[in-house]
């Protein structure tokens, strides 16, 4: 358990860094269809392909208590939903061209993490955290801006996408939060079948009625290979390693471990779409792994301080 406490936050990062992925290589493939569809098919899928794994673990959910409940209802509408709609929206109004506006959202998002943490759970890091935590997001500033102020423009809709990117950094920032709070009496795994059941429920609504369950028609073949691929990645595979590592850390350290999906986001514009890194972005990357190592190294000596005391 000892050793399990001090990988969680690696966990995080490698869940982060399949969203990044996502955002990358996958997602634009999906831009002929609407949003509320795509994000119906992704949760539908996970949840169909969960359901005769956990089928026999149904028993389990007499544990939850009613603030269990609120909290993975909060967590399914904010970080399933309205969060991933508007993401997803955001990279549809730039055309997946324009990544730093996208990018925006990971140096907000843990600014509203913290703060809701502090709110909802109590969380009080040291004060050693704030610094990392202020250290991590200059960073991402950096690795995403490089030494070029960032440019709105609503002749190419930016400013629309910088919007809902605002909307998808507050839903998942309360997402994270109440996630670290759904998860207090049940494991990671029924977690995970939790989250995109109640999603899959909560987009079926949405989509029927804004009539888009008729345009199921129009997915082709390749995009249903892309939401199966996303179903074993940056899907099930992702928030599995999330709620893995998530139980054993606070909601303000994952958030700033969630900034590898900026990093990796990055990294795979420049190798694949030959977006070469300045000498600012450059200093990003170097100031946010080492914000994150910092931060991890800071949830290791709670453990270690928590086994001494136990």
């Amino acid at each position: 358990m000892k050793s399990y406490k001090k990988i969680a936050p690696l966990f995080v990062i490698v869940g982060a860094s399949l969203w990044g992925v996502d955002g990358i290589v996958l997602r634009p493939a999906l831009f002929t269809l609407p949003v509320t569809l795509v994000v119906f098919l992704e949760s539908t899928i996970v949840a169909i392909l969960l359901t005769p794994i956990f089928l026999r673990r149904l028993p389990d959910l007499r544990n939850l208590s009613k603030g269990d409940w609120a909290a993975f209802i909060g967590v399914a509408l904010l970080g399933g939903a309205i969060g991933t709609m508007a993401i997803t929206k955001a990279l549809f109004f730039v055309n997946f061209v324009n990544l730093s506006i996208v990018i925006l959202i990971q140096k907000l998002q843990p600014v509203f993490a913290i703060i809701f943490a502090l709110l909802l759970l109590q969380e009080k890091p040291k004060r050693v955290f704030y610094l990392w935590a202020a250290l991590a997001i200059a960073g991402a500033y950096l690795l995403t801006f490089g030494h070029q102020k960032p440019v709105i423009s609503s002749a190419d809709k930016t400013a629309i996408a910088a919007m809902y990117a605002i909307i998808a950094a507050i839903s998942f920032a309360a997402s994270t939060v109440l996630s670290k709070r759904a998860l207090r009496n049940i494991d990671y795994q029924m977690g995970t079948y939790i989250r995109f059941s109640l999603t899959a429920l909560f987009m079926l609504i949405i989509v029927s009625l804004k009539g888009n369950l008729f345009h199921v028609s129009e997915v082709s073949g390749m995009q249903w290979i892309i939401f199966m691929i996303i179903a074993f990645t940056s899907g099930g595979t992702a928030i599995f390693l999330y709620y893995y590592g998530l139980k054993e850390i606070s909601a303000s350290v994952a958030t700033i471990c969630e900034l590898a999906f900026p990093l990796t986001a990055v990294i795979l514009e420049y190798r694949l779409h030959g977006n070469i890194l300045d000498w600012a972005q450059w200093l990003g990357v170097i100031m946010l792994i080492s914000s994150i190592a910092r931060v991890s190294q800071l949830n290791n000596n709670r453990a270690e301080s928590e086994q001494v005391g136990y």
